[in-house]
């Protein structure tokens, strides 16, 4: 394998900035698309999801280990971390103003949402056999309409 890779650390950074980066690229392509707020929260809500699916593993390494990172690969993947939130803070920030998301405070959304699809890994990996799409319907609508018949 060490002909290939020269180290654990090149390993690490391998996983967790392929992952991070996914994140990035997929918010790049969200943030400037000319559709509702909530479309966008539902495309990134989905995206978290199927990235939990798909690369569960990543997923914890990214969120245990990222930290461990060397210098240079901290430095951008707090880049990109940082940059995610600020267009994701953005988003919710735009739905507040223009009325499509109830007037709270950002910083309580974006960590609401942040918090619950970070940690997706966690539960979905105790729930493998669950349906994608009703993972992305049930998810998606608890995190934006709530739990509360209106």
């Amino acid at each position: 394998m060490y002909n290939h890779i020269s180290s654990k650390q090149e390993i690490l950074a391998i996983i967790i900035l392929e992952v991070a980066e996914s994140f990035t690229q997929h918010m790049q392509k969200t943030f400037p698309k000319n559709i509702s707020v909530r479309q966008k929260l539902e495309e990134i809500i989905h995206m978290h999801i199927e990235i939990t699916i798909q690369k569960t593993n990543y997923l914890a390494c990214l969120n245990n280990d990222w930290m461990h990172l060397d210098e240079k690969n901290l430095a951008y993947y707090i880049e990109m971390r940082n940059g995610y939130e600020k267009q994701l803070r953005k988003i919710i920030s735009e739905g507040i103003e223009n009325g499509e998301l109830e007037k709270r405070d950002e910083e309580i959304i974006l960590f609401s949402l942040l918090s619950t699809l970070r940690t997706l890994y966690l539960w979905y990996s105790k729930k493998p056999s669950l349906k994608i799409e009703l993972l992305k319907r049930d998810l998606t609508n608890t995190l934006l309409s709530g739990v509360i018949k209106a």
